[in-house]
């Protein structure tokens, strides 16, 4: 039995997300056990509203306080250590049968409580965010860093495109991820020093699938399973990206409703909109990993519901039984520059 922590109260519809999220995910995964951090009185009224959840499936952590968007990390560590994001990061530290947690909580609260409390794997210089988008070509992309590391060497980069295409691998099943380093052309001299010198030490990785920069317009092209940048970089990528197919969506409702003729037109293409829509809805596609910590670690988007935070859970279980950690160590400490 797998036992994922879910922090319970680190988003925007915090408890009734996460509760509902991990019934979801308890009623899919056989072999899963959840335990849910947060407010024990505010849990379990939740749960009482959900008739089907296996209450046998899970155990209450109780954590009265919560860490809010405008806390420092580091003071979330040190001062609000009864917190429910607190709680349940002592608990995969301290317990060794809890496999991976969930939070959708604080990002720089997740990170450093992540490089801190749980530690770094063998090799690792900076743990990772890497989070998973649909291409135009039916499969997905992966970013890594997309917000951990707003500065970042070569060597970490180097790092990063490790850690993503095991992910990928183990995880999404791509046996050989094509890897390109996020940049402002597509020729290997493009770029600043730092891209330069990131291409030269990826060209020459042994066993990585690097396939050259990318420009961000091919993003979602579906040439690439995982892009390589600094986490601000990738941060700018991912939320460009939504935003824009997001605004794109509100951009052809106005329009529909704009004119009559419109309107007959979209009754005969609603099964369309509505695949389209369902393509780009970030929730089917659960959380970003923060790869390269002893314990799994998955950041869900502040504004997840049931679906996303299940899908979370899901992820968890995946990198549990593909053994990610061992395979990331093995790798990361071939390489040259890796201190293990």
């Amino acid at each position: 039995m797998k036992k994922i922590v879910v922090d319970c109260f680190g988003g925007d519809r915090s408890p009734a997300a996460q509760v509902a999220g991990a019934v979801q995910a308890s009623q899919a995964i056989d072999d899963v056990f959840l335990i849910l951090s947060g407010d024990e009185t505010q849990i379990k009224a939740e749960l009482d509203k959900i008739s089907s959840a296996d209450l046998g499936r899970f155990e209450i952590l109780h954590a009265p306080d919560v860490v809010s968007p405008g806390d420092k990390p580091t003071d979330a560590i040190r001062m609000k250590k009864d917190s429910s994001l607190m709680k349940a990061v002592s608990l995969l530290r301290d317990d060794d049968t809890v496999a991976g947690m969930v939070s959708c909580g604080s990002s720089g609260a997740v990170v450093a409580s992540g490089t801190l409390r749980i530690g770094r794997l063998r090799g690792v210089q900076r743990p990772a965010f890497c989070p998973i988008l649909p291409t135009m070509t039916g499969g997905v992309v992966g970013v890594c860093d997309s917000g951990a590391n707003v500065s970042c060497t070569a060597e970490y980069l180097q790092q990063f495109a490790v850690m993503g295409s095991l992910y990928l691998k183990n995880v999404y099943g791509i046996e050989s991820p094509r890897v390109a380093l996020l940049n402002v052309g597509v020729e290997a001299e493009k770029g600043d020093d730092l891209h330069k010198e990131a291409y030269a030490l990826l060209s020459e990785t042994e066993d990585l699938n690097f396939c050259g920069n990318m420009e961000s317009r091919d993003f979602l092209s579906g040439q690439f399973d995982l892009v390589v940048s600094d986490g601000f970089s990738g941060n700018v990528l991912i939320k460009s990206t939504e935003g824009t197919a997001l605004e794109l969506l509100k951009k052809i409702k106005k329009d529909i409703y704009s004119r009559f003729v419109y309107k007959m037109g979209a009754l005969l293409m609603k099964k369309m909109f509505m695949e389209e829509k369902s393509f780009m809805d970030y929730q089917k596609y659960g959380g970003s990993v923060l790869l390269g910590t002893k314990k799994i670690i998955i950041k869900g988007h502040g504004s997840s519901k049931d679906l996303a935070v299940a899908k979370c859970i899901e992820q968890a279980v995946r990198m549990e039984k593909s053994c990610l950690n061992e395979q990331t160590e093995e790798w990361i400490c071939r390489l040259p520059s890796a201190k293990c």
